[in-house]
């Protein structure tokens, strides 16, 4: 189906606008921005940063919510949708040439309805609406590919019908500004309407169609094949000269992306895998954008991207998620090489977050602005004869280094740039050629560069987004926790501890579900994919790092949780937004890399982890599934699911472990004794029985799992049994005995094939816990609960395959009410030892000693 033709004529008009702006970005200039009003519309309460740029525009904006389409319906207007973010330059642009301009907001106020929307805040409304501007574009035949500040015009009930990206405030040399724009928006609204909401149905139906979750027609297997042709794939798109991923020969002059996802999966390929040609071509990349423009050699950290192949000039914002997946890569850089030119670049990269983006309360921040003042880069270049009047007798040698120039390149000023032939060729250098690296040219220049920053720390600072995310404070929790060791810095996993804690008790819902964003002392919004799967990845960091059970407890309640807001139950795989989200032109299923991993690859890493280090085999097989789901996208376009395609390595290292192991299963969990025995002791434990079920339900509250003391059953004999339970997070259940007569206490019952009995069962002591409005307390049980006994087995068993079930009963409450009573149970086989024959002992770390102030009940 095409466009109406009649229309189609009418709105190419739209898209000349976003042509000259993706194509003339350089030549346009920013007016200065102007006193503003005191006047203030909707966006006043709204917290975050973006959106009270925009709270004094004389447009009577509207955040996103059903009061702005009600009055479009009402109204009968087309809505005037505009996505931008704080550090987009564009944004900027737009907002004091065309936003602030009285004339153009009389004239959206009088005939449309305009909302505004954080594209960091709502990545969901973002995704769907560029998705639907590539529609249009592709539609009409425009070579555009979309960018920020995305504009879209909606019909009231929100399905998109044209739109662009920057539009100017006036016509220039042919080409339409926004008046003229939405002058020919309304005529066609007016006079073509039927045509343009058909039109309208036309885009809205093939952007769902993009945009729906696809059904794995066929089974792709998962093996090395699919890893080793996107190793192939992202390798071939080195650029050989000035490295970087992704370059385009063709157009080999066009801005270069640090591409921080496609650099780690080389790196882990490379671990397992050597190959002297492509570590070279990664070294190259890694010195280049160490000695380039695209790093800020006075404050640390990266900018966003160059907008040239040699990484000279950057566009300037600093953005969170580079900087934490930036710093993994130089630490692996470091880790590898231990070259110190890479420890220093990753050290740099977290002095920098800890001193300019880190809040207070440990949280970190989300990203730093590219102007001042209206002028990009103000803040970061310098005049050479700044740098006499800073460095004095030094300066001249300094300027040499750093490629500063009395005319500068970039209009604005110089941007510091280090020579890479000061720094060695190679990365793979050995220890002790790395020693020598200390008095390169790179280290040398240490402290003029700390005189440099004293002196811009002097100068107006741009804009920082305060907003704290979720899913990129995951980001940054897993850097610091990940860089630690490697750099030797024990400092960075407390900076990570203090972030995570912030999160845990600060981003949840009355329900204790993530929430996406705090900002204003204000969290809000429902939790996205990649908030539960970079937070989760994070916490395992962390976890590695300190071997705190506390940590691994917090990831897998939350991916607990994630699979059951978020798992497609029918055809595998996570959908972006929960089950409990607001209903939307579409709903996607993300598997294809951008800035960030895709969130469908980062949760089938973590469940692989999770597996092994809790022993649960469902959360590999959700693993499992997942990959199969997208295997045939990796297949399609390997250099696309970098992530993904190293999750399908980690399957297939975790499944070849398990077929080598213990035919039974096995689990790493932490528990309570084992927690307290030293690190050397934590072998495999063994399962005696659990939940048999493909995967956690929605509403399970409780988990459990048995263990015994013995790997066979003794006739005769007895072994320690063991029923770990895991209450969810704000969940409690009666303590045993109970203390009040009318509750009902969590008990144990055991029921044997082979006769044996369970005995002498052991409950732990509870907490108090009182309810609202009440005075009495009631003792509970919370986390994580033990509860021991001893399993006495009849001599005449001895050769028979027991068959166990173990029923636990419970009520759980919160502190709200009480859900009904329920009975959960494990099953499990174990054999009973023939007569005389050696029963071994198992899992001593659970059954080494009982807890301390544990008594027998008689």
């Amino acid at each position: 189906m095409r466009l109406d033709r009649r229309v189609l004529v009418t709105l190419i008009g739209l898209v000349g606008s976003a042509v000259l702006c993706e194509r003339d970005l350089a030549s346009q200039e920013a007016s200065p921005p102007g006193n503003k009003a005191e006047r203030t519309n909707r966006l006043a309460t709204e917290s975050s940063p973006y959106l009270l740029l925009h709270a004094h525009n004389p447009v009577d904006w509207y955040p996103w919510g059903p009061e702005a389409f009600e009055k479009a319906r009402k109204e009968n207007k087309l809505v005037f949708l505009s996505v931008g973010y704080s550090s987009c330059y564009w944004c900027h642009v737009m907002e004091r040439n065309v936003f602030s301009n009285e004339a153009i907001a009389k004239t959206l106020n009088e005939h449309f309805v305009c909302i505004k929307v954080d594209r960091e805040e709502r990545p969901d409304i973002d995704d769907i609406y560029m998705t639907a501007l590539q529609v249009y574009f592709q539609m009409i035949g425009s070579p555009s590919n979309g960018g920020w500040p995305l504009s879209m015009f909606l019909t009231p009930d929100a399905k998109p019908v044209a739109g662009g990206t920057y539009f100017p405030p006036e016509d220039s040399e042919g080409n339409q500004g926004f008046p003229t724009v939405l002058e020919k928006l309304l005529d066609v609204w007016k006079n073509q309407h039927e045509q343009m909401l058909a039109n309208a149905d036309i885009i809205s139906n093939e952007t769902q169609r993009l945009m729906r979750p696809k059904i794995a027609l066929k089974t792709i297997e998962i093996n090395d094949k699919l890893t080793s042709t996107a190793f192939a794939a992202i390798a071939s798109s080195f650029d050989p000269e000035f490295g970087g991923i992704d370059f385009n020969a063709r157009n080999p002059e066009g801005p270069k992306f640090p591409t921080p996802t496609k650099l780690n999966f080389i790196q882990q390929v490379l671990r397992r895998t050597p190959n002297p040609e492509v570590a070279q071509l990664l070294d190259l990349t890694l010195i280049q954008m160490a000695c380039g423009g695209i790093r800020d050699h006075v404050g640390g950290g990266f900018h966003r991207y160059s907008v040239d192949r040699r990484w000279s000039v950057p566009h300037f914002e600093k953005m969170l998620y580079d900087q934490a997946q930036l710093t993994d890569v130089f630490v692996e850089g470091f880790r590898t090489s231990h070259n110190p030119v890479y420890k220093q670049v990753a050290e740099e990269i977290l002095e920098f977050v800890t001193r300019e983006m880190t809040s207070p309360e440990g949280a970190f921040y989300s990203a730093i602005d590219a102007e001042t003042d209206g002028i990009e880069g103000e803040y970061f270049v310098w005049e050479a004869s700044e740098i006499d009047d800073i460095l004095g007798d030094s300066a001249e040698r300094f300027k040499e280094a750093y490629r500063i120039k009395d005319l500068s390149d970039f209009e604005h000023g110089n941007v510091l740039r280090l020579s890479p032939r000061r720094l060695p060729k190679s990365a793979t250098a050995t220890q002790d050629e790395g020693k020598g690296l200390a008095n390169s040219e790179f280290d040398e220049f240490t402290a003029d560069r700390k005189k440099l920053l004293a002196v811009r720390n002097l100068r107006k600072k741009p804009l920082r987004d305060e907003k704290v995310l979720t899913c990129w404070n995951g980001l940054m929790i897993g850097a610091f926790a990940r860089a630690a060791s490697p750099l030797q810095h024990p400092e960075y996993v407390r900076v990570a501890e203090k972030a995570a804690t912030f999160l845990l008790e600060n981003l949840r819902d009355p329900q204790g579900r993530l929430l996406h964003v705090w900002t204003g002392n204000q969290a809000k919004l429902n939790a996205y994919l990649d908030d539960y799967a970079f937070l989760i990845d994070g916490l395992l960091a962390l976890y590695d790092a300190t071997e705190d059970s506390k940590w691994l407890k917090s990831a897998k309640r939350l991916q607990d949780e994630q699979l059951r807001l978020f798992l497609d139950e029918t055809n595998g795989g996570f959908f972006f937004t929960s089950h409990h989200h607001e209903e939307l032109l579409a709903r996607t299923k993300n598997s294809y890399d951008g800035v960030l991993p895709a969130g469908n690859s980062v949760s089938a890493r973590n469940l692989i982890r999770l597996s092994k280090l809790t022993g649960i085999e469902a959360y590999r097989e959700e693993a499992r599934a997942t990959i199969e789901l997208l295997a045939s996208s990796m297949e399609q376009s390997p250099r696309g699911l970098a992530n993904l395609a190293l999750a399908a390595t980690e399957l297939l290292e975790a499944e070849g472990e398990t077929k080598g192991a213990d035919t039974r299963e096995v689990t790493a969990e932490v528990t309570p004794a084992a927690a307290q025995q030293p690190a050397a002791s934590k072998e495999p434990l063994v399962v005696l029985a659990d939940q048999k079920e493909e995967r956690p339900k929605k509403d399970e509250l409780v988990t459990g799992r048995a263990y015994l003391s013995t790997d066979k059953l003794p006739p005769g004999g007895t072994s320690q049994f063991l029923v770990l339970l895991d209450v969810k997070e704000g969940w409690h259940i009666n303590a045993n005995p109970p203390s009040q007569e009318h509750l009902i206490p969590t008990k144990v019952t055991f029921k044997s094939k082979a006769g044996a009995k369970l005995s002498d069962p052991k409950y732990p002591k509870g907490h108090g816990f009182k309810f609202e409005g009440e005075e009495a307390e009631v003792d509970v049980y919370e986390g994580e609960v033990a509860i021991r006994g001893v399993v006495t087995v009849p001599e005449k068993a001895a050769g028979q395959m027991d068959e166990m079930e173990i029923s636990i009963t419970y009520q759980a409450c919160n502190d709200t009410g009480c859900r009904p009573p329920k009975t959960i149970k494990l099953t499990g086989k174990l054999a009973v030892a023939n007569r005389g024959e050696t029963v071994k002992n198992i899992n001593a770390r659970l059954f080494k000693e009982a807890p301390k102030g544990e008594e027998r009940r008689k």
